[in-house]
């Protein structure tokens, strides 16, 4: 049987659908710029729009991949990006990942983690995970975190995860620190985040594991949020500290929580 023109486009939308590179999809416009039906027209519009996006989010990728490509020219064949997420919550411990991509990494979205939507987030994180050359975890608990403070925690984070890794970089990527301990080269970045891909990597592959085990937390002690807010100090959280008290994941050596648990300790006297 002839197919029908309706049936024809909608065979033409499905092939577009599938298209994901911007050349397969400017050859499919071109393609319908013989064809003089309106919805041809619409389609070849439609697949010029997504070619154009395409193009723009690979010149931003290539940004983000620069500086690292003038590393590994310089001999640094392998170049570690490293970030930490946690630093600012009441609870839960500060972690921290180091990613090494590979030559070239298929990561469309890829930016700093709290520019990222949450399934976006969770997505990338698993492809990270299966393209890098290696991905280290490091974390510093909550009692660390109080006998420290929060910044050479973070540290302490960042050096475990770079020990982590399964391959020894040449070069590290750190989002604004400088991390001590480690023997290899490093270069800080500030804003790192949204400066370098590796970093992004890393910023994405912390936040994605610190909100599970977030939400971990939540099932052991129920009442304080911990799945919604990640430990971070919203109001519903101030509320359930002041009505519940610190749990041991809360961080004492910040003034919120000592002062809850003072709190909570008179009311109970």
């Amino acid at each position: 049987m002839i197919p029908t023109e309706r049936q024809r486009l909608v065979v033409l939308r499905e092939r577009a659908a599938l298209l994901a590179s911007e050349p397969a999809l400017r050859g499919m416009a071109q393609e319908l710029a013989a064809d003089r039906r309106a919805g041809a027209r619409a389609l070849a519009l439609r697949c010029l729009r997504r070619a154009d996006t395409l193009a723009r989010e690979e010149r931003r990728l290539a940004g983000l991949l620069a500086l690292r490509e003038r590393l590994q020219r310089a001999g640094a064949r392998r170049v570690a990006g490293v970030d930490e997420v946690g630093v600012g919550p009441l609870a839960g411990p500060v972690v921290a990942a180091a990613v090494i991509l590979p030559a070239h990494p298929q990561l469309p979205g890829l930016d700093d983690s709290k520019r990222v939507p949450r399934l976006r987030r969770e997505h990338l994180a698993a492809a990270i995970r299966r393209q890098a050359v290696a991905v280290g975890i490091g974390a510093a608990s909550t009692r660390e975190i109080d006998q420290l403070n929060i910044y050479h925690a973070a540290l302490l984070a960042m050096r475990r995860a770079v020990e982590q890794l399964a391959e020894r970089p040449d070069h590290l990527l750190v989002d604004a620190r400088r991390i001590p301990g480690v023997s290899m080269p490093q270069t800080p970045l500030v804003g790192g985040d949204g400066r370098d891909a590796s970093i992004a990597a890393a910023s994405i592959v912390a936040k994605v594991t610190r909100d599970a085990l977030m939400t971990d937390l939540d099932a052991s002690y129920p009442g304080y949020g911990f799945a919604r807010h990640k430990g971070y100090g919203t109001q519903a959280h101030l509320e359930a500290l002041q009505t519940l008290g610190p749990t041991p994941h809360h961080r004492r050596s910040f003034a919120p929580v000592r002062r809850a648990g003072t709190l909570v300790a008179k009311l109970r006297c």
